[in-house]
C-alpha cells in the first residue's frame, strides 16, 4: 500500500510541476498558437478598429456583450508589447497587445477557436509574423 501511495504522490507532483511549467503568473495570459494569439484557455484574440485612441476601448453595451474583453487580474503586470489600461466604463482593468484594447468573441466556445476574424469587417484576429531566420555571412 505505501508503495503505491508514494507512487500516485510523485505522479501528482510531477503533473502539477509540468502545469506550472506551462503557464508562469507573472507573464501575460496569451501565448502564440502557429501564426495568432490566443488567450490561457486556448480561444483567438481580437481587435476592434473601432478603439482609435491606444489603451482605450470604445467597446461598450452590447458590443461588449458579444465581444468581452480580456479583464486583467488585479496582480497581472505589463509586459514586452502587452499593456492594462483602466476601463472608462466599469473601471475594471483590461489587457491590451501594442496599445489596442484585447476581446474575445462570444462564438468562440472551446480551446481552438478563433472564428470572429472579420466579424462586420472591424474585428481583427491578431496575427504573429515569425521573424525569419537571420543568415551568416562569410
Amino acid at each position: 500500500m505505501s508503495k503505491l501511495f508514494i507512487f500516485c504522490f510523485c505522479f501528482f507532483l510531477s503533473a502539477n510541476s509540468a502545469v506550472a511549467a506551462s503557464f508562469n503568473k507573472e507573464d501575460p495570459p496569451f501565448r502564440q498558437r502557429g501564426d495568432i494569439l490566443v488567450e490561457i484557455k486556448g480561444r483567438g484574440v481580437y481587435t476592434y478598429d473601432g478603439d482609435k485612441v491606444a489603451n482605450q476601448s470604445d467597446c461598450f453595451a452590447q458590443c461588449r456583450l458579444l465581444w468581452p474583453p480580456v479583464y486583467a487580474e488585479d496582480d497581472a503586470k505589463p509586459k514586452g508589447s502587452f499593456t492594462i489600461f483602466v476601463r472608462k466604463d466599469d473601471g475594471r482593468r483590461q489587457w491590451a497587445f501594442k496599445g489596442k484594447p484585447l476581446y474575445r468573441w462570444v462564438s468562440d466556445k472551446k480551446r481552438g477557436d478563433a472564428g470572429g476574424d472579420g466579424v462586420a469587417g472591424v474585428w481583427r484576429l491578431i496575427k504573429i509574423t515569425a521573424k525569419k531566420p537571420t543568415t551568416a555571412t562569410n
